[in-house]
């Protein structure tokens, strides 16, 4: 009964992961406010401020982003950087301000340092610098962390900041431009089996690995750590299934039916080298573990897609 009439804002609502957290709490009994990019410039505090006062809410889940993958880190490092430390700045301050009593702040795992040992530990994320592609976007991600621990000590105020590995499935971004790798991998293979091509370019030289958290299990840890967390600890979100991306091209080609020729372009960055994440904590503090098999998921995906071209 802990969502039943409880006030949820949204950020980032109508995105990917937004709309499937959406879904869920109003299955649970929430009362959602979900506003649009049209309706509040959440990179200006003149208009977050506003935002509260129109939207009284007992919850603030903060999941807007300007996001992309490792070539739309690289055009506008600028960009994401400013436009990502500004909403998480300014959305933190203004829900202290408007005694919001609690902020679930979700960060990235580009927050953590080029090279950690593997899995990740929440404890390693200070010691080192981001892997440089997408540093700008993980750093400013990383200052809600920062801030939620110092307006803890110093206001007593409730935000917590969660850590997700790379979401995927159903309702992703398959725009080329700026989506990450399954979605782009699924787009290619897809768009290949129907049009015939012979092969397919692929990024990178495929060593690195990567693990991947399917999206209706990212929806649950969150909705587990906004009920049931209150520290400012990070915590880590994530599946503890490693993955290369060789293996993974070969697997999407294998489930979407590609047969052609999977080229490498190694004059192209691989981004960080290894991505697996400790994810023990997340289960001790409010029990939660991914339920979802990446092949099922994987293969849902696949299914969502072809169903959706038109429109993803």
């Amino acid at each position: 009964m802990f969502w039943n009439d409880k006030k949820v804002l949204i950020t980032g609502g109508h995105g990917f992961v937004g709309t499937h957290l959406v879904n869920r709490l109003n299955e649970l009994g929430a009362l959602v406010i979900a506003p649009t990019q049209a309706q509040y410039d959440l990179v200006d505090g003149v208009q977050v401020a506003a935002m509260y006062k129109e939207n009284p809410c007992d919850i603030v889940i903060h999941l807007a982003a300007v996001v992309g993958g490792i070539g739309a880190n690289r055009e506008h490092p600028g960009k994401f950087f400013y436009e990502n430390l500004m909403m998480g700045t300014q959305l933190i301050e203004q829900a202290r301000q408007f005694t919001v009593p609690k902020f679930v702040a979700i960060g990235t795992i580009c927050a953590y340092p080029k090279y950690t040992p593997i899995p990740f530990k929440e404890e390693d994320l200070w010691n080192g610098y981001p892997e440089e592609t997408n540093a700008p976007y993980g750093l400013a991600k990383k200052m809600m962390l920062v801030q939620s621990q110092g307006y803890r000590q110093e206001y007593g105020y409730n935000s917590i900041f969660l850590l997700p590995v790379n979401q995927y499935g159903p309702g992703d971004n398959f725009d080329p431009a700026s989506s990450h790798v399954i979605p782009a991998l699924i787009k290619k293979c897809v768009d290949a089996v129907e049009s015939g091509a012979g092969s397919i370019e692929v990024w990178g030289d495929g060593s690195p690995t990567r693990e991947f958290l399917y999206v209706k299990d990212t929806v649950e840890a969150i909705i587990l750590a906004a009920e049931k967390y209150n520290k400012s600890n990070p915590v880590n979100l994530g599946s503890s299934f490693e993955i290369s991306i060789k293996d993974l091209v070969e697997l999407i080609a294998k489930e979407t039916g590609f047969r052609g020729q999977i080229k490498w372009d190694a004059s192209k960055p691989n981004g960080q080298p290894r991505r697996k994440l400790d994810t023990s904590l997340a289960k001790k503090e409010f029990g939660f573990e991914s339920t979802t098999t990446f092949q099922d998921g994987l293969r849902e995906t696949i299914k969502w897609y072809r169903e959706n071209k038109a429109s993803a």
